[in-house]
């Protein structure tokens, strides 16, 4: 008796995985928290430098130099933004963050698109450009793997 319970309780598991709704709404969660992190980062240190004369007021054109200067810290807070979606991933934290630098492509393209007269070209095409590299980033400083 002893020995068919010890077998019955050996090969029961019990699993604590969560849904698989669950799972993909925190993998949305994920993604759109770098997302909105990196928005909200961006945009307050693009209001704090025009509103401290650093970039000229909106509808100036800024010199090319402010524009290197613009995508510097965007390479940083990109990069930030996907370390974040890697760390909110419920699992494989490497393809959230990718998946945020897709989602920073096609951003990027559609601003290319709209802003193209406002700026230089190359400056809408580099913003394109490091979306990925910055994923791939974000999740090395993750520490993920998978």
């Amino acid at each position: 008796m002893n020995t068919t319970i010890e077998a019955l309780q050996g090969s029961l598991t019990v699993t604590t995985a969560p849904a698989r709704g669950w799972t993909a709404l925190r993998s949305v969660g994920a993604v759109l928290g770098g997302l909105v992190s990196t928005f909200i980062v961006t945009t307050a240190v693009d209001l704090a430098l025009h509103a401290t004369g650093v970039f000229p007021p909106h509808g100036e054109r800024m010199a090319d130099a402010l524009f290197v200067l613009a995508l510097a810290y965007r390479i940083v807070f990109n990069a930030a933004g996907c370390y974040v979606a890697a760390r909110l991933a419920p699992a494989r934290p490497t393809r959230h963050a990718l998946a945020l630098g897709v989602v920073g492509v096609a951003v990027s393209t559609l601003g290319a698109v709209l802003m193209w007269e406002f700026g230089p070209a190359w400056y809408s095409l580099a913003n394109i450009a490091i979306a990925l590299p910055c994923a791939w980033v974000g999740a090395r400083l993750r520490g993920a793997r998978s």
